[in-house]
């Protein structure tokens, strides 16, 4: 079992920043990918951002240029910096991780989301 806790979430106002992270606990066996996905009233759940054990990036363009993530892999903790934020960018925030126990199954864990608001 994994524990994703998450942190960093609160209102700003447009052009502020946030930092995000999420560090995971529990049984770990080999965390692969780690992201950040998001998700608006009315909207779908989309990706904002992953990244590999190696350190190789993705991010939606919405938020590319803007947007860091980065992991301490020592600490089991993926992070989000949120820079030059928008109004749009409001939304629940979920922490995602890959892990890979001791029994080889690869498995999805997911954060319980925390509130990201941005005011105009």
């Amino acid at each position: 079992q994994v524990q994703l806790v998450e942190s960093g979430g609160g209102l700003v106002q447009a052009g502020g920043s946030l930092r995000l992270s999420c560090a995971a606990s529990g049984s770990i066996g080999s965390i692969n990918a780690m992201g950040w996905y998001r998700q608006a009233p009315g909207k779908q759940r989309e990706l904002v951002a992953a990244i590999n054990r190696g350190g190789t990036t993705n991010y939606a363009g919405s938020v590319k240029g803007r947007f860091t993530i980065s992991r301490d892999n020592a600490k089991n903790t993926v992070y989000l910096q949120m820079n030059s934020l928008k109004p749009e960018d409001t939304a629940v925030y979920y922490c995602n991780i890959e892990n890979r126990g001791s029994n080889s199954y690869l498995i999805n864990y997911w954060g319980q989301g925390t509130q990201v608001t941005v005011s105009s």
